[in-house]
């Protein structure tokens, strides 16, 4: 899991079955300040109605992705699951 920040929409109209009624986003990783990191944009599928400008967490990892869809039919290994709100850190 990492966080991310939702920078745009993906719109396809023409998509495999699994992912009809499933909005995908345009994700770019970010630290703990919400300052991006890395150089590549992913895209991820959204169950949790996140939307541009959000900060996410995300999960990369098929298994994980197949246990919340409920099925391993989708070709997904990127999903979007939790909008992130604050992040408190404890100092030692």
């Amino acid at each position: 899991m990492f966080l991310a920040k939702i920078k745009g929409n993906i719109v396809s109209t023409p998509k495999n079955k699994f992912l009809t009624g499933h909005k995908l986003l345009l994700a770019h990783e970010v630290d703990q300040n919400f300052n991006f990191i890395g150089e590549k944009d992913l895209i991820a599928l959204d169950l949790v109605d996140a939307g541009i400008g959000d900060n996410v967490i995300i999960v990369q990892e098929g298994d994980a992705v197949q246990q919340i869809l409920g099925h391993g039919n989708a070709p997904v290994n990127t999903m979007v699951i939790a909008i992130v709100d604050n992040i408190e850190i404890a100092k030692d």
